[in-house]
C-alpha cells in the first residue's frame, strides 16, 4: 500500500477508536518519523529529500544513543552524552471529511529550542524543553489525497545549558487533534473540590470554549461525573452564549454524595466528561480527571489529608529513565514508582521542572502526593546556556501552559516556582517572587505555592520576604530545623531537599561508623576510591547535606515539618558528584540507575511502612582475617542476633536515634544469619553466604505478560550465581542477550556509575553481580524470549507473552 493511503487509513481507524463522529478527533502521531542528526538548513522545505533519513517511532532521545566522552560541551554533568542539532519529518494524508474542522499538532516536550513547519509554513519557536504546547496546522493543510509534511527542528547545540541529563529531541509524545469551530480549549476545563466531607462533595467545574464560526452561538454544555465503575453518578446542563471568535468560560456547580474520597492509600478517581451541543448535535466531548480529596497544612501540626495528619515521605527525581534515557515510556516511569512504594514512599518533587504528563497520571491512579515544580533558575543563570537566557521573554507563558496543562490532577498539592534560586539574595527575588506566585494564583487558587530555599534566615532571604510563598519549602541544613519555627513564626513548613548521601550498590569502606564529607571542608579534596566507588554503609554525604540516618530523624522529630523530599530517589544521568570523569550518572539515589535498591532502601521501608522488614549487608565474600562491618535495618522487633555459621556475635538493639544496628565480625566463610525477635518471638530471619566463583546466569522478568503495542516493557533483572545458587557480590561477566520474538531490546545497564558500555545494545558486563535487560514488545502479539550467554556460564533464557 502507498505510504499515504496507509497514513490516510491510519488518520480513520484512530478517529473511529478515539471520538464519536463530527467531535473532537485525538490522533496518536508518534510513528513512522524521519530523523536527521546534523543541520540542514533546508529541511524545513515541503519538497525536500528526506528519503535518506531515518525512520523511528517518537519518543525519541537522541543523545542516549551516543557514546560517552569527556569531549562533549554537555561535560559529565549531563552524563557525558553528545546533544547538538537534530530534524523531524513526517508525512501524512488527511480525510476530506475533516476539512471543515480545526486542526493542531500536540507537543508533550521537545527539548530543546525547537522550530515547527507545516508544509513549509513557519508556525514558531518554544525555547523551554520540559513544556507542552500546541500550534494550529489547519490554514496550511492539504486533504484528501494530497500530503503534508511537518518538519521539527530541535537544537540543543547550546552547551553547558543544564546542570543534569536532559536528553535531545522530540522525547515526549506528539498528538494530532481535529476539532470543531466551538469547542473546549486546549487544557479547557478546571475541575476543583470547594467542599468537602464524607457525606458529600461540590465539585466546580470551569470550561474554557473557544468559537471559531464567525457567529455567536448558544451552546449547551452538559457536565457528568462517573465514578471508577462507569455509573453516572451526577450530571448538569448549563445554557451559553459563544463569542464569535474569541473565548468564554461556563462555571457549574455538582454535587456527589457519599464520595469516595482520594487518598495514597486508596487513589480512587471519578471523572467529569464535558459535553457540547448546539441545538441537538453534539459538537465536542472533553474528559477530565476528578480525584475529590481535601487537604490542608498546619504550621506546627503538618500536613492533614482528608481530615487525617500524613506525613509526606517523598522523594526528588529527575527525568531520565536511565538506560532509555528521557524517552517518556509509561511503564517505565510505572516501574520507578512501583519499587518507590513499595519503599514506603508517597510523595514526589518533580525536580526541577515541568514532568511528562504520563507521570502525572500514574502518580493520580497510585497515590503519589506531587510538587509541581517549573525552574531550576529565573533571570541569574547556573550554566552558560540554561533557561535563565529565555526566562524574561518566556517564563509568563510557559508558567501558565504548566498550570493549565496540570491542575486538574488530584496528586498535585503544591506548586514550586524555584529551585535554589539564586534572586533569595537580592531585591529582585521580591519582584519575580511574586508575579511568578500570581501567575499561579490567577489559575489555581486551591494550592499552595512555594520554592525550594537555601538561605534560612529570614532577613536574608528576599524570596521569602516577598510575601509570595503559602508554604516554605527548605533544602539541607538540617541542623536548623529546630529553630525554623522561632526564625518564620506561623509559616507552614517541609523539607523540600534532604541528604545528599553517596553510594554505590554492593560496594562497602570500612570502618562503617566513619562519617566521610564531600568534600570534607573548602579546601581538602576528596580523596575517594581509585575505582570511582562510594561506600554504601551511609556514610558518605556531600558537605551541605547529611546522612539518610541523620536527616530522616531530623524531620521525623520536626512535628512542624508536613514532610521530606529526599535527594533522590532513583541515581539519575549526570551530575557525578563526587568524581570527575569517566564518573558520568550520579551517586545520590536510593535506587540505583537500573532500578536496583541499594541498602539504605531498606532504612525507608524500615521507616516508612507497616511492613515486617529485616536487610542483612554487606556480602559475605572477604579475605580471610578481615574484620567486616555487618548492619541490619530491621522493624517490628525489639532486638536481633546475629549468628556466623550457627555461632552468635551477639544481639543488638537500637540505641537511642539510630536506625540500624551493627557488628564488628571476624570474617570466616561460610552463612551469616541474623534473627529478628518481638517479646522473644521470631518475626524474621534473613541470611547471606559467601558465594564461589560464577557459575550460572538467572533472569527474573518483572512480569512475564506485556502488552503487544510497540510500548511496553519487560525488565529483567540478571544475576551472576555460584553453583549453589548464590548471587556472586563481585561478578563482572560479559552477559550477551539475544532476542527471538515479536520484541526489541530497548536498552541494557547494571547500574554502574561508570560504566562506558553503550545503553542502547545486546551486552553488558554485570556489576557487582547484577545486570538488566530491557525488552520492549513490538505490534504483533506472540511470544518473546530473551536468551543470555557468558563466556564460562551456564546460559539462561526466560519466556514472555506480549498480548
Amino acid at each position: 500500500m502507498h505510504k499515504n493511503k496507509l497514513l490516510f487509513v491510519i488518520f480513520l481507524l484512530c478517529a473511529s477508536i478515539h471520538a464519536s463522529p463530527q467531535a473532537r478527533i485525538v490522533s496518536d502521531f508518534n510513528k513512522a518519523w524521519k530523523f536527521f542528526l546534523g543541520d540542514e538548513k533546508l529541511a524545513y522545505l515541503a519538497s525536500y529529500d528526506d528519503s535518506k533519513w531515518r525512520n523511528l517511532d517518537l519518543p525519541h532521545d537522541w543523545s542516549i544513543e551516543g557514546s560517552f566522552s569527556d569531549r562533549y560541551p554537555t561535560t559529565s554533568n549531563q552524563a557525558a552524552l553528545p546533544a547538538g542539532i537534530g530534524w523531524y519529518r513526517k508525512t501524512f494524508s488527511l480525510p476530506g471529511s475533516e476539512k471543515d474542522k480545526i486542526i493542531y499538532i500536540n507537543f508533550d516536550g521537545i527539548y530543546r529550542n525547537s522550530e515547527v513547519w507545516i508544509n513549509g509554513h513557519y508556525l514558531g519557536k518554544r525555547p523551554n524543553g520540559y513544556v507542552s504546547f500546541r500550534y494550529k496546522l489547519t490554514p496550511y493543510l492539504s486533504f484528501g489525497k494530497e500530503a503534508n509534511t511537518i518538519t521539527v527542528k530541535v537544537d540543543n547545540s547550546a552547551q553547558p545549558n543544564s546542570r543534569w541529563y536532559t536528553g535531545s529531541g522530540i522525547y515526549r509524545k506528539v498528538w494530532l487533534l481535529a476539532t470543531n469551530k466551538i469547542g473546549v480549549d486546549q487544557w479547557g476545563t478546571f475541575v476543583s473540590t470547594p467542599v468537602v466531607n464524607s457525606q458529600s462533595a461540590i465539585v466546580q467545574v470551569q470550561t474554557r470554549l473557544l468559537n471559531m464560526t464567525g457567529v455567536d452561538s448558544m451552546i449547551n454544555v452538559q457536565n457528568t461525573i462517573i465514578d471508577a465503575t462507569g455509573r453516572v453518578v451526577f450530571s448538569k446542563n448549563d445554557n451559553n452564549i459563544a463569542p464569535k471568535d474569541s473565548f468564554s468560560i461556563i462555571t457549574s456547580r455538582l454535587e456527589v454524595n457519599d464520595p469516595v474520597l482520594w487518598s495514597v492509600e486508596n487513589p480512587y478517581l471519578y471523572k467529569v466528561k464535558t459535553s457540547l451541543r448546539s441545538g441537538n448535535e453534539l459538537i465536542d466531548e472533553y474528559e477530565t480527571t476528578l480525584g475529590i480529596r481535601s487537604f490542608y497544612f498546619d504550621a506546627t501540626k503538618g500536613f492533614y489529608l482528608n481530615g487525617q495528619p500524613l506525613k509526606i515521605l517523598g522523594v526528588c527525581n529527575h527525568h531520565d529513565l536511565g538506560a532509555l534515557g528521557a524517552a517518556v515510556n509509561t511503564r517505565a516511569i510505572e516501574r520507578q514508582l512501583e519499587i518507590l512504594k513499595a519503599m514506603g514512599c508517597n510523595a514526589i518533587r518533580t525536580a526541577h521542572n515541568p514532568p511528562a504528563t504520563e507521570l502525572l497520571d500514574l502518580c493520580d491512579k497510585m497515590g503519589f502526593i506531587v510538587m509541581d515544580e517549573a525552574f531550576d533558575m529565573w533571570q541569574k543563570r547556573k550554566n552558560r546556556q540554561d533557561y535563565s537566557v529565555d526566562f524574561e521573554k518566556w517564563h509568563k507563558a510557559d508558567l501558565e501552559d504548566q498550570v493549565k496543562r496540570d491542575r486538574n490532577h488530584p496528586s498535585i498539592f503544591i506548586w514550586s516556582i524555584g529551585n535554589e534560586i539564586r534572586e533569595q539574595f537580592d531585591s529582585t527575588g521580591k519582584t519575580i517572587a511574586k508575579e511568578l506566585s500570581d501567575i499561579i494564583k490567577k489559575l489555581d487558587g486551591t494550592r499552595p505555592v512555594t520554592s525550594a530555599l537555601t538561605e534560612n534566615i529570614p532577613e536574608k532571604n528576599f524570596i521569602y520576604q516577598s510575601g509570595a510563598l503559602d508554604i516554605l519549602g527548605f533544602n539541607y541544613k538540617m541542623a536548623a530545623y529546630p529553630d525554623l519555627p522561632k526564625r518564620f513564626p506561623g509559616q507552614k513548613m517541609f523539607a523540600a531537599e534532604t541528604m545528599s548521601a553517596l553510594a554505590t550498590r554492593g560496594h562497602y569502606d570500612m570502618p562503617s561508623d566513619s562519617m566521610r564529607l564531600w568534600p570534607p571542608d573548602s579546601k581538602t579534596p576528596f580523596k575517594g576510591n581509585a575505582d570511582l566507588s562510594v561506600s554504601a554503609y551511609d556514610h558518605v554525604y556531600a558537605y551541605w547535606g547529611s546522612s539518610h540516618e541523620d536527616g530522616w530523624n531530623a524531620v521525623k522529630k520536626s512535628d512542624f515539618l508536613s514532610g521530606i523530599f529526599v535527594w533522590s530517589g532513583f541515581d539519575y544521568l549526570g551530575e557525578p558528584v563526587p568524581y570527575p570523569y569517566p564518573a558520568r550518572s550520579s551517586y545520590y539515589g536510593i535506587i540505583d540507575l537500573a532500578g536496583f535498591p541499594k541498602d539504605v532502601y531498606y532504612l525507608y521501608q524500615s521507616e516508612w511502612t507497616t511492613k515486617p522488614v529485616l536487610h542483612l549487608f554487606p556480602h559475605w565474600n572477604w579475605k580471610p582475617g578481615n574484620v567486616v562491618d555487618v548492619w541490619a535495618y530491621y522493624n517490628q522487633a525489639d532486638e536481633v542476633e546475629l549468628l556466623l555459621n550457627g555461632k552468635s556475635s551477639g544481639i543488638r538493639k537500637k540505641e537511642g536515634d539510630a536506625l540500624h544496628v551493627m557488628w564488628r565480625v571476624n570474617f570466616e566463610p561460610g552463612m551469616l544469619q541474623v534473627i529478628s525477635r518481638q517479646n522473644g518471638k521470631i518475626v524474621l530471619t534473613s541470611e547471606i553466604r559467601t558465594a564461589g566463583e560464577p557459575a550460572k546466569i538467572q533472569l527474573i522478568p518483572d512480569r512475564k505478560i506485556i502488552k503487544a503495542d510497540g510500548e511496553d516493557l519487560a525488565f529483567i533483572t540478571v544475576c551472576i550465581l555460584d553453583v549453589d545458587g548464590n548471587l556472586v557480590p563481585d561478578a563482572a561477566n560479559l552477559v550477551k542477550f539475544r532476542i527471538k520474538g515479536e520484541a526489541t531490546i530497548a536498552g541494557v545497564d547494571n547500574g554502574s556509575q561508570t560504566s562506558m558500555e553503550p545503553f542502547k545494545a545486546s551486552y553488558r558486563n554485570a556489576f557487582n553481580g547484577l545486570c538488566l535487560a530491557i525488552v520492549q514488545s513490538k505490534e504483533k502479539a506472540g511470544t518473546i524470549i530473551l536468551e543470555a550467554d557468558s563466556e564460562g556460564l551456564k546460559s539462561s533464557s526466560v519466556t514472555i507473552s506480549s498480548k
